[in-house]
């Protein structure tokens, strides 16, 4: 069964629309479609430019996935497309790639640290914030609020949001100013610092079977042709969870990843509005220019 649906002007062919993509809430291709397309305006500024990857999973949740960073061939000559290095990747820039994707089964959208304009560099810090095995989320929490607190303490503002998954993600926008090499020098000193005073709790070890039960502090996704996991996104987990921005007075209070799904995002959206908006405004970047002094004059 094929269905079309115009979006932007264009034509998107829906097909197996009754298929059930997350059986243990019942979300069905079409319910999946329809409410990307609600939040779409939410979704699109976040995703404007930047090189994106999917994960798709074709027979749904519990079938089988893979990446995909190529456009396919069989894409429609108005998904925007950009290529970096040997790899033409699909851009997100319309509401109509958004249904296309839905379509492909693309359950879980991660775009580049950097759009494809000069200058290549990332528009926002992120801490990656990742729990070992036998950890709870409750534990990524705490770490949170510690760096939250140490970050304040230095003057600088930060966002964080759910991976969707089990990590947290803080963001500090830092509008192109600084170069990934910088980016990651700073990442690193703040990994080193949280570990070295934390050492219990909080880790930067790359080898999962040394982590032990602390939280790994991950400063090395941030590069060149990584990726993270696009603010709204869903992830391929059983309860449909959404990759959602919270308050820190939300964390403070207690959140868990389950409580944002692709059942309730529409209704926090209109509550909430984008708790992710100021990332766009210039007004709210980031100057990181004393700790970078400090790393040189330390040569850390």
């Amino acid at each position: 069964m094929t269905d079309t649906i115009l979006i932007d002007g264009e034509q998107v062919k829906i097909t197996n629309p009754e298929k059930v993509l997350w059986p243990e809430v019942n979300i069905r291709k079409i319910d999946f479609i329809a409410t990307m397309i609600k939040i779409g305006k939410y979704i699109l500024p976040h995703a404007k430019d930047r090189l994106l990857t999917t994960i798709r999973y074709p027979d749904g949740v519990n079938g089988k996935s893979f990446y995909q960073k190529n456009i396919p061939d069989y894409a429609p000559d108005w998904v925007n497309h950009q290529q970096w290095n040997d790899i033409n990747y699909i851009v997100l820039n319309k509401a109509s790639t958004l249904a296309w994707l839905g379509n492909q089964a693309a359950l879980e959208l991660h775009t580049s640290f950097n759009v494809h304009q000069e200058p290549m560099s990332p528009t926002s810090l992120v801490f990656d914030l990742d729990p070992s095995e036998g950890q709870t989320f409750d534990q990524v929490v705490e770490v949170a609020l510690i760096v939250y607190e140490t970050l304040n303490s230095l003057g600088i503002e930060a966002w964080i949001k759910t991976s969707g998954a089990t990590g947290l993600q803080i963001y500090i926008p830092t509008g192109n100013q600084y170069t990934y090499d910088q980016a990651r020098k700073i990442n690193q000193f703040f990994g080193m610092y949280f570990s070295e005073k934390y050492p219990n709790k909080i880790t930067i070890e790359r080898m999962v079977n040394k982590r032990g039960k602390k939280l790994y502090f991950d400063y090395l996704q941030m590069w060149h042709g990584k990726t993270i996991t696009l603010v709204y996104s869903p992830r391929a987990r059983k309860y449909a969870s959404v990759s959602m921005p919270v308050a820190w007075d939300e964390l403070k209070n207690g959140i868990k990843p389950e409580d944002f799904t692709l059942l309730n995002v529409e209704e926090r959206l209109m509550k909430k509005g984008d708790l992710f908006a100021p990332l766009l405004e210039k007004k709210k970047i980031q100057s990181l220019k004393p700790i970078l002094q400090f790393i040189k004059e330390k040569n850390i």
